[in-house]
C-alpha cells in the first residue's frame, strides 16, 4: 500500500485517534451507546491509518499529501 499521507496529517490523526479512544474508555460518555461506539470506530480508524501512513479515501479520490 502506497503512503499517501504527510507527517502533519499522520500526527494529527494519531493524536486525535488516541484522544478519542481514551475518551471512549475513560469517561462514561455514551456508556455503550452509539456515541461510545462511534468514538471507538473513528479513533481506531484514525490511529490505524496514521500508523500505516495510507488513507483509503485519499486513494479513492486521488489525493496524495505525502512526499514523493
Amino acid at each position: 500500500m502506497t503512503k499517501n499521507m504527510g507527517r502533519i496529517d499522520r500526527g494529527f490523526r494519531m493524536v486525535t485517534g488516541i484522544a478519542l479512544l481514551i475518551a471512549a474508555f475513560a469517561t462514561n460518555l455514551g456508556a455503550g451507546g452509539w456515541l461510545h461506539w462511534a468514538m471507538i470506530v473513528v479513533g481506531a480508524t484514525f490511529a490505524v491509518t496514521a500508523a500505516i501512513g495510507s488513507c483509503p479515501l485519499y486513494a479513492i479520490f486521488g489525493i496524495c499529501a505525502g512526499q514523493r
